[in-house]
């Protein structure tokens, strides 16, 4: 648990873990919630849905190791979750986690997701177009990328471009407003400490095939197969991308195993770059390569905060 000095400033310490797909951030996260008393927010934009679970690689409960995690199964896959219920119930989140003595880890590799809840990005309150997005979900990520820079150019400039989720509600807000408003930050009142996780591109890839074999052998296949079973299209599976557009893809009867197989791991690949392009934007970003650092790098950050807490308290008395 933290300190009872860090407890009482009104700034609080919490640390973001992030990084390209299958580099261990899961792991790493339960790991400094063990030794300095954490609790996990998941930011990832597929663990949020209930049902999604080998193909988004959600932690299990057995390795959570009895640390607490938020923000996962909170979500119907058959309703669309947008980044503003994100930024809102992870900002509750981290409040409740300062208000037990905690220290919040958020750690995913959805950018977009920690960069709302840091930075606190305003979003505009658009209802869903049902009509509109199914008339867009029959384009490519391409031809939705180019209406977007005909219809909002500035917002195309900052979007995903691959990112065929993102697309049809940057499209779908246009439509409505005429483009994407300029947001509004209220930054999350806190002292963060950022880690990177960083690998090596063919360490990456080996980890990222390593991964696909899990996945398969734990019942991917099934799980998508039950979910479309349970209710979910298949274009509906598609729209979650990766694993789930791919074995959606290969139960159609459109690629053969083998194929959904080099589809998927082409495609994570591909993920992992636009994921560190997106985080190498990001500021004051602390890259390591083992846990040591991540230990001493925490270590110190919460010390530094101790060290705030007492100034502060010796400041009011």
């Amino acid at each position: 648990m933290l300190p009872h000095s860090v407890k009482k400033v009104k700034v609080s310490p919490l640390v973001a873990i992030v990084g390209p797909t299958a580099s261990g951030k899961s792991a790493l996260a339960v790991a400094l919630a063990e030794r300095f008393g954490g609790e996990v927010v998941s930011a990832d934009s597929r663990q949020v849905y209930r049902g999604l679970d080998i193909g988004s690689g959600k932690i299990t409960k057995r390795e959570r190791r009895g640390v607490p995690h938020h923000l996962l199964d909170v979500a119907n896959p058959q309703r669309t979750f947008t980044v503003a219920q994100y930024q809102r119930l992870a900002r509750r989140a981290i409040n409740g986690i300062w208000h037990r003595g905690k220290l919040p880890i958020i750690c995913g590799g959805t950018g977009f997701y920690i960069e709302a809840v840091l930075r606190g990005n305003s979003f505009p309150h658009v209802k869903p177009n049902p009509k509109l997005r199914r008339r867009l979900d029959q384009k490519t990520t391409a031809e939705l990328f180019r209406l977007l820079k005909t219809k909002d150019p500035a917002r195309a400039r900052a979007i995903d471009r691959h990112n065929k989720r993102r697309l049809v509600r940057a499209l779908e807000i246009a439509t409505a407003l005429g483009s994407v408003p300029k947001t509004m930050n209220t930054p999350l009142s806190a002292h963060v400490l950022t880690i990177g996780l960083r690998k090596q591109r063919n360490g990456l890839q080996r980890l990222i095939k390593r991964r696909l074999a899990q996945r398969l052998k734990r019942g991917l296949i099934n799980e998508v197969r039950g979910l479309h079973t349970q209710g979910l299209s298949w274009r509906k599976l598609e729209s979650f991308g990766l694993e789930y557009r791919a074995v959606a893809r290969h139960l159609q009867g459109k690629l053969t195993r083998a194929e959904m197989e080099r589809v998927i791991a082409r495609e994570s690949w591909q993920y992992a770059r636009r994921q560190m392009t997106w985080f190498r934007r990001m500021s004051k970003v602390a890259w390591i390569t083992n846990a040591a650092e991540v230990t001493k790098l925490t270590r110190a950050f919460i010390q530094k905060e101790i060290a705030r807490a007492e100034v502060s308290t010796r400041a009011r008395i």
